[in-house]
Formats: structure tokens, sequence, C-alpha cells
């Protein structure tokens, strides 16, 4: 596996990470804690070495796994999980929550549900409107200092916070959605990263799902999927959004690959410093991603797909509006 450097930071990580949430959360039922484990671990021996998670995300069952999986070879790993939200008995986000306070008691939960005495990349997980974001990466850089926290990193933050957050401590990563189907980063945000020396971590780099080709119109989703709540995944969405999987999947087969290898190929072609980070619960899936490092795609291909693309008009939002409003702020 390649290695990059998040942007000017100097922590290096594997070309292509693994995104975990989806192991217990989001996607319906949970993988089986043993199975999840073994796979967080056929991702390691294959060359992974950047993992992502989130309190969030069960909540805080993702962290547990991530703690048991990693374990055995922690020194050898960088961790990225988050903060940012507050909880109801039920487990459900009941607001946001980055104040100073809580960042902390986040950090302390954080490292034992990990097993570890260090979170390598610490990320707010959503841009909190009543916390100054300067208070935000001052917590981070006391977190720091006392040898909690190695790197600071904000997620679906907009330009002008970025740079509020990177003048009180350098920011090391920023992870929003940015895909085939998700391009809007390139408008403002990745030249601000670039000019910062930022590195970017695109989750959803395969469109939920989407772009691997593997759902259709037809497709249904378990009850307990969010996909059943995003506009994007709307069967009416689905229908006229096939014509970009279609585009996708003949691009990959001039290049004898996967469309899922192309997608990830593309994010990795765009800068050197883009990292991204694909989830999945099998194996063969796995593998796949891994291998999309392998492709290359020169500039006649990056400039054929971009002259294919501007023929598709992707249909849908990407999340209910009551969501929508807690990014890119």
């Amino acid at each position: 596996m390649q290695k990059r450097e998040l942007g000017k930071s100097g922590l290096e990580v594997s070309a292509i990470g693994l995104g975990c949430m989806g192991l217990s959360y989001g996607y319906g039922p949970a993988t089986d804690i043993q199975e999840a484990v073994t796979l967080i671990r056929q991702a390691f021996e294959r060359g992974v070495t950047f993992f992502d998670t989130a309190e969030a995300y069960g909540p805080y069952k993702n962290e547990e796994l991530l703690g048991e999986a990693l374990a055995p070879f922690r020194s050898e790993v960088v961790i990225a999980t988050k903060f940012g939200f507050n909880f109801d008995a039920n487990g459900g986000q009941s607001g946001m929550n980055s104040r100073p306070e809580q960042i902390r008691a986040v950090a302390d939960q954080a490292l034992k549900r990990l097993k570890t005495d260090v979170i390598d990349l610490f990320y707010q997980h959503r841009v909190d409107p009543d916390v100054p974001i300067e208070d935000v990466a001052g917590t981070v850089k006391t977190l720091m200092s006392e040898g909690k926290v190695r790197h600071f990193g904000l997620s679906e933050a907009g330009a002008r916070t970025i740079r509020r957050a990177h003048a009180v401590q350098p920011v090391t990563a920023l992870q929003s959605e940015y895909s085939l189907w998700w391009r809007e980063p390139e408008q403002e945000i990745l030249p601000v990263l670039e000019e910062l020396g930022i590195g970017f971590v695109p989750f959803s780099p395969l469109g939920k799902g989407f772009l691997t080709g593997a759902i259709s119109e037809t497709t249904t989703f378990d009850s307990k999927d969010f996909r059943n709540i995003v506009p994007r995944f709307s069967q009416e969405a689905r229908k006229a959004n096939q014509a970009l999987v279609d585009l996708l999947a003949e691009i990959a087969a001039h290049k004898k690959a996967t469309s899922a290898q192309v997608a990830l190929a593309w994010l990795l072609a765009q800068k050197p410093w883009i990292v991204p980070i694909p989830g999945t619960t099998k194996l063969h899936r796995l593998e796949e991603n891994i291998r999309a490092a392998e492709v290359e795609l020169t500039a006649e291909d990056l400039a054929s797909i971009e002259s294919a693309l501007a023929t598709v008009k992707v249909e849908g939002d990407r999340y209910p509006a009551h969501l929508q409003a807690r990014v890119n702020r």
C-alpha cells in the first residue's frame, strides 16, 4: 500500500483508509463484533494504516470495536475519532455540543474505548454554531499539549471556519464528503486546504455505495439504513442518476478495473494529500477498494472522465433539509 501525508502535517497514512462507521451504525444492523474485528485486522494485514471512527457511531460501539481490533498493532496505525454531539438515554443524537468541557470529557472517554493513551487525529464532527471555533481549536491545542491528542481535524467545515481554526491550532485534515457525484469541495474548500497545507479525507467516496453499481432504482434498504431518508437515494433520483453509474462502468471496463476502483483512483489523482476512507463490511469489497491505489489514471483518462461527467446532471440533495443545515458552516 502506498503512503500519503495529510497536508504538511507530517502525519503519514495509507493512501486508502477504512471508514468504520458502517460496521456499527447507519446502514442497517451492526456487523457481528467478531466478524468486524476480523475485517479490521484483515485491512491492516493488507496495508491499511488509517482507521476512522467517532463517538456518534453506535454511539460508542464503533470506538470500542476499533479499540479491540487494533490493540495488537496499535503503534502501527493511525486512529481518527470525533467529538461534537450530545446523546439521549436511547443513544440518539440530541444536539451539538463542542463546549470545551465536553471536548475534554469526550477525549478521556474515547481514550478508554479505543484502549490507547493518545488519539492520533481528533475531529470536530460538525461545526457547533454556539461555540466559537477558536474555543474549539484552543481546547484541542491544550489536549495536544497534554499528550492526549496528536492532530486536530474538522469535518464539513466551511472555508472561513477552517481559516479561523487553523490560526489557533494548525488543522491537519478536513473530512468532508467528496466523490464523482459530490464535487462541491472543489469550489472553495480544496484551494483553501492547498494554501494552508491541510490534508483532505473524503468520506462517502463511493457515493454511499451508489458509485459501485450495486444499487439500482429497485434496490430496497434495511429499515435502519439512513439512505432511506436521503433525497439522492429516492427511487426517482436513483433512476435519474443511473446514467452516472453507467458512464463509470464504461470507463472502468476500458481501464480493466471496477467502477469503485475508478471512483477511488479519481479521488487519489486529484491531489497527493487526499486520502479517501471507503467503508465496507465485506472482505472482497475491502480488497477491491485497496487495489484502487494501483489504478493509474493518466491526464488523458482524467480529461475523458471530466468531459463525460459534464454530460450528466446528478439529481437529489445529499442530505434531508434538517441535516443539511449542519454542513459547510
